[in-house]
């Protein structure tokens, strides 16, 4: 959902960029009908998306690596150490976004990533902590869908307007 939805809210004559979407466990299962029924108000068909398992060549090279909880971006750093300044929990991505401000005109996409990074540690990985995780609805009722995907809606949007200002 939250890879659909960032998709939708890169601005058609932005900077070319990729959207890809993988996970923790095994690829080639279907989304789940709730997800298709939350995000047929947003415009977004993923009936012919499948899942896919995360893997170090899909990291390799990515200027920005999203999870949706702490786990998530644990194991993206233990599949690809260097992708560490790249990778945030989308929520602590939009929480450092707000603090750092929005990419300024002059600066690319990259050095704003690096701004956010800041001074952030590998050590924060090993902290058990759900600040900033994105509840998984997987299996739970519909409105729990519900409530992720309006949440995520928020969240990509912010993202998007931070990276791409001036068409906020």
């Amino acid at each position: 959902m939250a890879a659909a939805l960032f998709a939708d809210r890169i601005p058609d004559h932005a900077d070319s960029v990729e959207v890809s979407s993988a996970g923790l466990l095994e690829g080639g299962t279907a989304v789940p009908e709730e997800v298709l029924e939350v995000m047929a108000p947003y415009g977004i068909d993923l009936r012919a998306h499948r899942s896919r398992r995360l893997t170090q060549p899909l990291l390799e090279g990515a200027d920005l690596v999203l999870g949706m909880s702490r786990r998530h971006v644990q194991e993206a750093v233990l599949l690809d150490p260097p992708c560490w300044p790249q990778a945030f929990k989308l929520k602590e991505l939009v929480r450092r976004g707000e603090a750092i401000g929005p990419r300024r005109p002059d600066q690319g996409l990259r050095s704003w990533i690096d701004d956010a990074h800041g001074d952030r540690t590998r050590s924060t990985l090993a902290n058990y902590s759900d600040t900033d995780d994105v509840e998984d609805p997987y299996g739970g009722p519909i409105a729990g869908y519900r409530s992720v995907a309006d949440e995520l809606a928020v969240l990509t949007g912010q993202l998007a307007g931070f990276l791409w200002p001036e068409d906020g």
